[in-house]
């Protein structure tokens, strides 16, 4: 980088002792050569939705779980409670809601058979 700046530098002394404009005219003009960056598009990761679906849930104070109702079965739910506390005073029990999601596997292809 250095020797190209101090040739030019050079150049252009020598054309002024020669009186020559020219020469700087040209060097001055001249344009560097600019590279075009091809454009590249970049694929997103597209985001899955996750699919969720709500339980009610009975725990003990250990967390066990003690049984596992849907969400618009709540009353069977407290029933449940109601029952667990009435066997053992002692112990503590609570409902809680669980969150599981969704998985759903991609159906096979079918094949037809003739």
């Amino acid at each position: 980088m250095a020797s190209r700046i101090l040739r030019k530098r050079l150049e252009a002394e020598a054309a002024e002792k020669l009186g020559s404009k020219t020469t700087k005219k040209k060097t001055a003009t001249k344009k560097k050569a600019t590279r075009k960056k091809a454009k590249t598009t970049r694929k997103r990761k597209t985001k899955t939705i996750e699919r969720k679906k709500i339980y009610w849930g009975v725990f003990s104070g250990t967390l066990k779980e003690e049984g596992r109702f849907a969400y618009d079965e709540r009353e069977k739910a407290e029933e449940k409670l109601a029952a667990l506390q009435k066997r053992s005073a002692k112990r503590l029990y609570f409902i809680q809601p669980i969150k599981e999601t969704i998985t759903e596997v991609a159906p096979a292809p079918e094949e037809e058979e003739e």
